[in-house]
């Protein structure tokens, strides 16, 4: 299921994302707070002439700011504030372990480098997204 993936980190968490479900990688942009949205959201910022939402995965992971390195746009129209890229690395989960309760977005867990990975699931994150593209 995930194979080729993008390796990053959201605030201290290090990550996995499906290289097939990332349209851009690009560097952060800036961004239009929105009162009353939720704490993942940091608003809205403006890509390619069209406004999308901004999600910080560090908030939605674990409460706590990704200091924002770059913008991963998605399939689901969206956008992710991210923290540093390590590279693309070929990843596999590890079989036999459930992944953490965080919304959906984690669909599995796996170990890099001694560090915990939380591969993200495409579609909880195109859920969080799609909440806030409309």
């Amino acid at each position: 299921m995930y194979g080729l993936s993008l390796i990053f980190r959201a605030g201290t968490v290090l990550c996995a994302l499906p290289l097939g479900d990332i349209v851009e990688l690009m560097r952060p942009l800036p961004i239009q707070p929105l009162a009353g949205s939720a704490h993942y959201v940091r608003g809205v910022s403006v890509v390619r002439g069209v406004a999308v939402p901004v999600l910080d995965l560090g908030r939605l992971l674990g409460d706590f700011d990704t200091a924002a390195e770059r913008f991963v746009t998605t399939k689901a129209g969206g956008v992710l504030a991210i923290g540093a890229v390590l590279g693309v690395r070929d990843v596999h989960p590890e079989t036999g372990r459930e992944a953490p309760s965080m919304g959906g977005v984690v669909a599995a867990v796996g170990v890099l480098d001694a560090e915990p990975l939380m591969f993200l699931d495409p579609d909880g994150v195109t859920r969080m997204v799609a909440a806030y593209a409309a």
